[in-house]
């Protein structure tokens, strides 16, 4: 068994999933528009929505990342809800925490704690919260 996320875009799929590429080396697994519904079900697409991404699949190295542009109403929310990158260095959870910030927010800036070399929380353009981590080792 395994839990992957779906996130809603309202309508930014298509550029969330260059950027992901870009920032975090994400790798487009399967991308399916609204276009491509068979005619019979076409009454179910919001309005506008022919070339908008209807259910798309990104792979961030182990781990898939399910999105759609929903009911494309342009205001993706992403209330409540956090994704976690583990980095396998240092310099390497300094070029992912820089890269998803582009354009972002720093909600806490990339730092050591008590229980990480690196640790920090950036909410990316597109409002989705990620949190940056190399952990230290338990023992």
């Amino acid at each position: 068994m395994n839990v992957q996320p779906y996130l809603y875009f309202g309508g930014k799929s298509e550029e969330a999933i260059e950027f992901y590429k870009g920032a975090i080396g994400a790798k487009v697994e399967m991308l399916m528009h609204f276009k491509d519904m068979p005619p019979d079900q076409k009454s179910m697409m919001p309005p506008g929505s022919d070339g908008k991404v209807m259910h798309a699949c990104i792979k961030v190295g182990d781990s898939s990342i399910l999105l759609s542009d929903g009911n494309c109403d342009g205001k993706p929310t992403f209330s409540g809800v956090t994704l976690t990158i583990n980095a396998t260095s240092d310099a390497e959870a300094d070029k992912l925490f820089a890269a998803l910030g582009q354009g972002g927010q720093v909600q806490m800036p990339l730092a050591e704690t008590f229980f990480a070399s690196r640790f920090g929380m950036v909410a990316d353009k597109f409002g989705m919260s990620w949190m940056v981590i190399n952990a230290k080792p338990m023992g």
